[in-house]
Protein backbone atom coordinates (compact mmCIF):
# COMPACT_ATOMS: atom_id res chain seq x y z
CA UNK A 1 0.00 0.00 0.00
CA UNK A 2 1.27 3.25 -0.69
CA UNK A 3 2.71 5.18 2.23
CA UNK A 4 0.68 8.14 2.15
CA UNK A 5 -2.98 6.36 1.64
CA UNK A 6 -1.95 4.10 4.69
CA UNK A 7 -0.96 7.54 6.77
CA UNK A 8 -4.44 8.61 5.82
CA UNK A 9 -6.42 5.36 6.85
CA UNK A 10 -4.51 5.83 9.67
CA UNK A 11 -5.43 9.49 10.15
CA UNK A 12 -9.47 8.76 9.73
CA UNK A 13 -9.64 5.67 11.61
CA UNK A 14 -7.99 8.13 14.80
CA UNK A 15 -10.60 10.95 14.01
CA UNK A 16 -13.45 8.56 14.03
CA UNK A 17 -12.07 7.14 17.38
CA UNK A 18 -11.58 10.48 18.79
CA UNK A 19 -15.15 10.76 19.06
CA UNK A 20 -15.41 8.76 21.81
CA UNK A 21 -14.01 11.26 24.07
CA UNK A 22 -16.38 13.36 26.06
CA UNK A 23 -15.70 16.03 28.75
CA UNK A 24 -14.96 14.97 31.63
CA UNK A 25 -13.61 11.56 30.78
CA UNK A 26 -10.19 10.34 31.93
CA UNK A 27 -9.07 8.85 28.48
CA UNK A 28 -5.31 6.64 27.78
CA UNK A 29 -3.51 8.09 25.16
CA UNK A 30 -1.30 5.45 23.31
CA UNK A 31 2.13 5.39 21.55
CA UNK A 32 3.02 5.30 17.94
CA UNK A 33 2.20 7.00 14.75
CA UNK A 34 -1.54 6.06 14.78
CA UNK A 35 -1.95 7.68 18.35
CA UNK A 36 -0.14 10.44 17.23
CA UNK A 37 -2.83 11.37 14.91
CA UNK A 38 -5.64 10.68 18.06
CA UNK A 39 -3.56 12.59 20.06
CA UNK A 40 -3.64 15.48 17.34
CA UNK A 41 -7.81 15.19 16.47
CA UNK A 42 -8.47 15.45 20.80
CA UNK A 43 -5.88 18.61 21.10
CA UNK A 44 -7.80 20.11 18.22
CA UNK A 45 -11.01 19.54 19.87
CA UNK A 46 -9.83 20.91 22.77
CA UNK A 47 -9.21 24.02 21.15
CA UNK A 48 -11.87 24.09 18.90
CA UNK A 49 -15.01 22.14 20.95
CA UNK A 50 -13.96 23.32 24.06
CA UNK A 51 -13.91 19.72 24.99
CA UNK A 52 -12.31 19.00 28.67
CA UNK A 53 -10.56 15.59 29.69
CA UNK A 54 -7.82 14.29 31.31
CA UNK A 55 -5.12 12.23 29.51
CA UNK A 56 -3.07 9.23 30.64
CA UNK A 57 0.20 8.82 28.59
CA UNK A 58 1.83 5.63 27.93
CA UNK A 59 4.84 7.22 26.77
CA UNK A 60 7.23 10.24 27.28
CA UNK A 61 6.97 11.42 24.06
CA UNK A 62 2.79 10.93 23.73
CA UNK A 63 3.36 13.27 26.79
CA UNK A 64 4.96 15.98 25.36
CA UNK A 65 2.46 15.78 22.32
CA UNK A 66 -0.23 15.77 24.28
CA UNK A 67 0.75 18.68 26.56
CA UNK A 68 1.97 20.87 23.37
CA UNK A 69 -1.49 20.84 22.24
CA UNK A 70 -2.72 21.87 25.47
CA UNK A 71 -4.40 18.61 26.78
CA UNK A 72 -4.76 18.10 30.50
CA UNK A 73 -2.88 15.12 31.90
CA UNK A 74 -2.68 13.23 34.87
CA UNK A 75 -0.84 9.46 36.01
CA UNK A 76 -1.97 6.23 37.26
CA UNK A 77 -1.56 7.43 40.91
CA UNK A 78 -3.48 10.44 40.36
CA UNK A 79 -6.42 8.39 39.80
CA UNK A 80 -8.46 4.86 40.33
CA UNK A 81 -9.66 3.94 36.84
CA UNK A 82 -9.47 5.18 33.06
CA UNK A 83 -12.86 5.91 31.63
CA UNK A 84 -11.52 4.69 27.92
CA UNK A 85 -7.97 3.93 26.56
CA UNK A 86 -7.39 4.53 22.42
CA UNK A 87 -4.65 3.25 21.42
CA UNK A 88 -2.98 2.12 18.01
CA UNK A 89 -1.94 -1.69 17.02
CA UNK A 90 0.03 -3.87 14.94
CA UNK A 91 -1.81 -6.61 14.64
CA UNK A 92 -5.41 -7.54 15.06
CA UNK A 93 -6.77 -10.64 14.99
CA UNK A 94 -10.23 -11.20 13.34
CA UNK A 95 -12.99 -11.92 15.59
CA UNK A 96 -11.34 -12.02 18.95
CA UNK A 97 -9.49 -8.63 18.41
CA UNK A 98 -6.35 -10.24 19.90
CA UNK A 99 -3.21 -7.79 19.39
CA UNK A 100 0.59 -8.23 18.98
CA UNK A 101 1.57 -4.48 19.75
CA UNK A 102 5.01 -3.24 21.14
CA UNK A 103 6.81 -2.27 18.48
CA UNK A 104 6.45 1.31 18.96
CA UNK A 105 8.55 -0.16 22.01
CA UNK A 106 6.11 1.14 24.86
CA UNK A 107 3.99 -2.55 25.11
CA UNK A 108 4.60 -2.22 29.08
CA UNK A 109 2.90 1.02 30.07
CA UNK A 110 0.20 0.65 27.13
CA UNK A 111 -0.94 -2.64 28.63
CA UNK A 112 -0.67 -1.02 31.94
CA UNK A 113 -3.06 1.73 30.93
CA UNK A 114 -4.58 -0.32 28.82
CA UNK A 115 -5.65 -3.26 31.78
CA UNK A 116 -6.60 -0.16 34.38
CA UNK A 117 -9.25 0.94 31.73
CA UNK A 118 -12.99 0.21 31.67
CA UNK A 119 -12.22 -0.14 27.83
CA UNK A 120 -9.78 -0.30 25.06
CA UNK A 121 -10.51 0.92 21.91
CA UNK A 122 -8.06 0.31 18.92
CA UNK A 123 -6.97 2.30 15.89
CA UNK A 124 -5.22 0.87 12.88
CA UNK A 125 -5.31 0.92 8.82
CA UNK A 126 -6.40 -2.48 6.69
CA UNK A 127 -3.23 -3.85 6.63
CA UNK A 128 -3.08 -4.90 10.60
CA UNK A 129 -6.11 -6.98 10.20
CA UNK A 130 -4.64 -10.79 10.03
CA UNK A 131 -6.36 -14.22 10.44
CA UNK A 132 -3.70 -15.50 12.24
CA UNK A 133 -1.14 -13.23 14.82
CA UNK A 134 2.36 -13.13 14.15
CA UNK A 135 2.61 -14.68 10.49
CA UNK A 136 4.43 -10.93 9.38
CA UNK A 137 5.48 -9.90 12.86
CA UNK A 138 7.08 -10.75 15.85
CA UNK A 139 5.72 -10.65 19.16
CA UNK A 140 7.80 -7.81 21.07
CA UNK A 141 9.33 -8.96 24.70
CA UNK A 142 10.42 -6.68 27.41
CA UNK A 143 13.05 -7.92 29.56
CA UNK A 144 15.65 -6.86 32.39
CA UNK A 145 18.89 -5.99 30.99
CA UNK A 146 20.72 -7.70 33.21
CA UNK A 147 21.08 -11.33 32.19
CA UNK A 148 19.26 -10.39 28.88
CA UNK A 149 20.71 -13.10 27.00
CA UNK A 150 20.06 -15.97 29.38
CA UNK A 151 16.11 -14.55 28.88
CA UNK A 152 16.73 -15.00 25.58
CA UNK A 153 17.70 -18.66 25.42
CA UNK A 154 14.74 -19.49 27.83
CA UNK A 155 12.53 -17.57 24.77
CA UNK A 156 13.99 -20.02 22.54
CA UNK A 157 13.29 -23.16 24.30
CA UNK A 158 9.96 -22.16 23.98
CA UNK A 159 10.15 -21.38 20.15
CA UNK A 160 11.03 -18.49 19.20
CA UNK A 161 13.53 -16.62 17.26
CA UNK A 162 14.73 -13.84 19.16
CA UNK A 163 16.46 -10.52 17.93
CA UNK A 164 17.68 -8.32 20.18
CA UNK A 165 15.84 -4.54 19.39
CA UNK A 166 18.60 -2.15 18.16
CA UNK A 167 18.87 1.47 19.62
CA UNK A 168 21.22 3.90 18.61
CA UNK A 169 25.16 4.11 18.46
CA UNK A 170 24.76 0.24 18.47
CA UNK A 171 23.63 -0.35 21.56
CA UNK A 172 19.86 -1.82 22.69
CA UNK A 173 16.99 0.10 22.32
CA UNK A 174 16.25 1.00 25.76
CA UNK A 175 12.39 1.62 26.89
CA UNK A 176 10.88 4.26 29.22
CA UNK A 177 11.00 1.91 32.01
CA UNK A 178 14.72 1.51 31.27
CA UNK A 179 14.74 -2.40 30.03
CA UNK A 180 15.27 -4.11 26.48
CA UNK A 181 13.08 -5.40 24.28
CA UNK A 182 13.49 -8.91 22.27
CA UNK A 183 11.59 -9.14 19.23
CA UNK A 184 10.62 -13.00 18.92
CA UNK A 185 9.10 -14.35 15.83
CA UNK A 186 6.44 -17.36 16.13
CA UNK A 187 5.33 -17.57 13.13
CA UNK A 188 1.08 -17.78 12.98
CA UNK A 189 0.17 -18.56 16.49
CA UNK A 190 -2.52 -21.22 16.48
CA UNK A 191 -2.66 -20.59 20.33
CA UNK A 192 -2.13 -17.04 21.46
CA UNK A 193 -2.74 -18.03 24.87
CA UNK A 194 -0.42 -20.50 25.50
CA UNK A 195 2.67 -18.46 24.22
CA UNK A 196 0.99 -15.59 26.26
CA UNK A 197 0.85 -18.34 29.17
CA UNK A 198 4.89 -19.25 28.62
CA UNK A 199 5.92 -15.51 28.09
CA UNK A 200 4.54 -14.67 31.46
CA UNK A 201 6.10 -17.84 33.18
CA UNK A 202 9.22 -16.81 31.69
CA UNK A 203 12.17 -15.63 34.01
CA UNK A 204 13.25 -11.93 33.09
CA UNK A 205 10.50 -11.05 30.94
CA UNK A 206 8.90 -7.83 32.37
CA UNK A 207 5.61 -8.54 29.72
CA UNK A 208 5.42 -9.03 25.84
CA UNK A 209 3.52 -7.68 23.56
CA UNK A 210 0.21 -9.70 23.30
CA UNK A 211 -3.09 -7.95 24.33
CA UNK A 212 -5.65 -10.73 24.34
CA UNK A 213 -9.19 -9.75 25.65
CA UNK A 214 -8.67 -6.19 26.07
CA UNK A 215 -9.76 -4.68 22.73
CA UNK A 216 -13.73 -4.12 22.68
CA UNK A 217 -13.51 -2.35 19.46
CA UNK A 218 -11.61 -1.56 16.56
CA UNK A 219 -11.52 1.30 13.69
CA UNK A 220 -10.06 0.24 10.98
CA UNK A 221 -9.43 2.89 8.06
CA UNK A 222 -9.49 1.50 4.49
CA UNK A 223 -10.39 3.12 1.01
CA UNK A 224 -14.25 2.81 2.01
CA UNK A 225 -14.09 4.96 4.88
CA UNK A 226 -13.72 3.79 8.62
CA UNK A 227 -15.78 0.32 9.99
CA UNK A 228 -15.78 -0.53 13.47
CA UNK A 229 -14.89 -4.25 14.06
CA UNK A 230 -16.36 -5.87 17.55
CA UNK A 231 -14.92 -8.02 20.01
CA UNK A 232 -16.26 -12.28 19.56
CA UNK A 233 -17.70 -11.20 16.30
CA UNK A 234 -16.62 -10.35 12.55
CA UNK A 235 -19.69 -7.85 12.41
CA UNK A 236 -18.66 -4.22 11.32
CA UNK A 237 -20.13 -0.91 10.86
CA UNK A 238 -19.12 1.66 9.08
CA UNK A 239 -18.23 4.84 11.00
CA UNK A 240 -19.59 8.08 9.88
CA UNK A 241 -16.74 10.56 7.92
CA UNK A 242 -16.83 14.03 9.07
CA UNK A 243 -14.37 16.95 8.49
CA UNK A 244 -12.94 19.51 11.45
CA UNK A 245 -16.17 21.35 10.28
CA UNK A 246 -18.71 18.38 10.86
CA UNK A 247 -19.77 19.66 14.63
CA UNK A 248 -23.35 19.36 14.56
CA UNK A 249 -22.35 15.32 13.78
CA UNK A 250 -20.22 14.84 16.08
CA UNK A 251 -22.22 16.09 18.97
CA UNK A 252 -25.52 14.28 17.91
CA UNK A 253 -22.45 10.87 17.28
CA UNK A 254 -21.46 11.40 20.98
CA UNK A 255 -24.72 11.87 22.56
CA UNK A 256 -25.80 8.56 21.66
CA UNK A 257 -22.20 7.64 22.10
CA UNK A 258 -22.56 3.14 23.68
CA UNK A 259 -19.86 1.39 25.43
Amino acid sequence: MDESRQDQYKKEAAQAAAQLVQSGMIVGLGTGTTAAYLVSELGRRVKEEELRFTGVPTSERTAEQARSLGISLATLADIKEIDLTIDGADEVQLGTLALIKGHGGALLREKIVASASKRMAVIVDETKIVKRLGGTLAVPVEVVPFGWEATARKLRAIGAGTELRPGVDDKPYVTDGGHYILDCAFGPIADPKRIARELDETVGVVEHGLFLGLAKQVFVGGPRGVKILKQGANREKHARRGGPGAKGKRKSKRARRRS
